[in-house]
């Protein structure tokens, strides 16, 4: 027994540093990966996207469910976008508060009969509407699908255009952020299929007239923490794997994708959990059969500002559905694993979010109850023990530094030197003790799935208070 602890725990020793190195890497490719995209952004200004004449439509789909506090200011923003030819298409999601009666006041609706084809599955539409006061807005107004999927394909199905960019409702785009996002598509349309954008915390801005007017941290601390998670999974993470042509997810928040490749693999697929993640994966396998050559993008500065959950149940809820949206695309693409047809899908981005998302919780909460057992047996190494905690806690908080130092060498967003110092100020906390929360919502998100929970859970918003103001 005691050998075999021995054995476990120089192994969870192992699988920490192949973890963290695989990070550091992550981060250098970031980094260098940043410095590019800013040089050629440089070479090639928007103006030049703006003005030319074979820019691509794009269809905008927004779904709504109970965001009468959010919806104006959020469909504002969007009809203020800088694009050339755009269509805003808002899906109304079985909404029971105001949510329509919201957009009806502000927009001036009126029902319309337009020919609305069924390709890809969602609930019943009630009716259709569109605005007299700016005609590139479309409403569907439907029965409630019970998942975000469901309401997507009611509006891919309404889609005009030849791409179709998916954000949610309660978050808000920068001005410029459909322009960017398309620069990868303008410099080779013909093999890049799609297009992750940055998700940033929106909690403690300042918001006037639909418009972000300062970024602000948040006051909360679980808010502020999640801002450097989503600077070290989103900024670092993703950037890195779409440079090996591997990004796996493309945040249902801001994305944008070829639109008759969405209607070939049969749109979103309803009862998916994790609905971003699933549709790439799948539009991964359909390409990769095909045998077509293709490329999906990461662009690291066209920014979604979105509203994270403030309050730590809403928090669990959303990183247990993570998890089981993770477990809920996987399974069902285990035969893409060390298959030549799959490439690097099958061989590294598959592996790795086995190995390092999905089993993360199990081994990090045994690492935790075998040293209690090793303790308890009078068989744990103190000097080790010691060497491991500090090992991982260091290795681990300098990547979060590094995010932090990444974001404020690139992009600057947050220009108040109290904010900086408190972003530095909480990388020392995010593994200790969120890191041991996030496993407890993770085990727990596995729990569900296992047990036939998969509901999309609400959560708790405050909405865009200053949506009004």
């Amino acid at each position: 027994m005691i050998r075999l602890l021995d054995i476990w725990n120089h192994a969870l020793f192992w699988y920490y540093l192949v973890c963290n190195l695989a990070y550091l890497i992550m981060l250098i490719i970031a980094l260098k990966t940043s410095a590019m995209h800013h040089h050629r952004l440089k070479s090639q200004p928007l103006s030049w996207l703006k003005e030319a004449p074979m820019t691509p439509p794009i269809a905008i789909i927004a779904p709504a469910h109970n965001e009468e506090r959010s919806i104006r200011v959020a469909v504002r923003n969007l009809l203020e976008l800088d694009y050339p030819e755009l269509e805003v298409i808002v899906v109304n999601d079985g909404s029971k508060d105001r949510t329509l009666k919201e957009m009806q006041e502000e927009f001036q609706l009126r029902q319309v009969r337009v020919v609305y084809v069924m390709e890809a599955e969602s609930a019943p539409v009630r009716g259709l509407y569109r605005s007299d006061v700016d005609p590139r807005l479309l409403v569907i107004d439907k029965e409630p699908g019970g998942s975000k999927a469901d309401a997507v394909n009611a509006g891919l199905n309404a889609a005009n255009s030849p791409y179709v960019c998916v954000v949610d409702s309660d978050s808000m785009l920068e001005r410029d952020g459909l322009l960017r996002i398309m620069v990868p598509i303008m410099e080779d349309p013909q093999r890049v299929i799609a297009v992750g954008g940055i998700i940033r915390v929106l909690n403690g801005s300042e918001i006037a007239g639909g418009q972000l007017k300062r970024v602000r941290l948040p006051r909360k601390s679980i808010e502020v923490i999640q801002v450097i998670e989503y600077l070290r999974a989103f900024l670092i993470g993703r950037e890195a794997w779409a440079q090996g042509n591997m990004l796996m997810v493309i945040s249902g928040a801001f994305g944008v994708f070829r639109t008759d490749l969405v209607r070939a693999v049969g749109g979103y697929r309803s009862r998916a959990i994790g609905e971003d993640f699933d549709l790439v994966a799948r539009l991964h396998r359909y390409m990769l059969d095909k045998g077509v050559r293709y490329e999906v993008r990461f662009v690291p500065d066209p920014v979604c500002w979105t509203e994270v959950p403030s309050d730590l149940q809403s928090l669990g809820r959303q990183r247990a559905r993570w998890q089981k949206g993770l477990l809920g695309v996987l399974w069902p693409n285990r035969d893409m694993l060390f298959r030549p047809r799959y490439g690097r899908i099958g061989f590294f981005a598959l592996p790795y979010l086995w190995v390092f998302e999905l089993f993360a919780p199990v081994i990090e909460a045994m690492g935790i109850l075998t040293i209690i057992l090793a303790a308890s047996l009078g068989a744990l190494n103190r000097e080790f023990l010691v060497q491991f905690l500090i090992f991982g806690y260091a290795f681990a908080t300098l990547i979060s530094f590094g995010s932090v130092l990444q974001e404020e060498i690139t992009y600057k967003r947050y220009n108040d030197w109290r904010d900086v110092v408190r972003l530095v100020t909480y990388c020392f906390l995010e593994h200790f003790p969120y890191r041991q929360l996030h496993m407890i919502w993770r085990l727990q998100g596995l729990w569900e799935y296992f047990r036939g929970d998969h509901t999309w859970k609400p959560q708790k918003r405050t909405g865009l208070a200053s949506a009004r103001t």
